[in-house]
């Protein structure tokens, strides 16, 4: 799949840009995996800790406090911040909760927050998975990559 997105990406001239959370690089390195993405993947900030989120994507301190980092705000202020620094085409953000731990009666393990920015468009997505840390990263990727396909098409 990201094979076909890589070459869409070249045939359009288009860059992508990743700001990753709970996937913490997955979906850069699935990406990077395939020899030439440097083509079109401008990179990658894996921003892991409140700190690095407001760091170098500026997210508000307020929308970490009133939303928390998985939130609809925070990915929101996340992809807007990757944009600002990559000046990308495709700007995506990535924040959740993978597990085991760290859920909550509103926010079970398996809360996802996934935003697109293209054409100064930003898609929201609130995503709910189950299963293992493992499988709720891939999981994630493997959305992101099917609303990649979407936008290329």
């Amino acid at each position: 799949m990201f094979k076909r997105i890589q070459n869409l990406c070249i045939k359009k001239g288009l860059r992508v840009a990743v700001a990753e959370s709970c996937t913490g690089g997955l979906l850069s390195k699935i990406i990077t995996d395939i020899p030439g993405s440097s083509e079109y993947f401008w990179g990658s900030i894996v921003c892991y800790s409140n700190e690095a989120k407001m760091k170098f994507l500026k997210v508000k301190k307020d929308s970490l406090e009133i939303y928390g980092a998985v939130s609809r705000q925070v990915a929101i202020e996340m992809v807007e911040g990757i944009s600002n620094i990559s000046k990308a085409d495709i700007n995506i953000a990535i924040t959740g909760i993978a597990g085991p731990g760290g859920g909550t009666e509103g926010k079970p393990v398996g809360t996802v927050f996934v935003a697109i920015k293209y054409k100064k468009s930003i898609k929201i997505f609130h995503l709910k998975f189950k299963g293992s840390r493992k499988s709720i990263r891939k999981k994630t990727a493997k959305f992101v990559s099917k609303k990649l396909l979407d936008i290329l098409k």
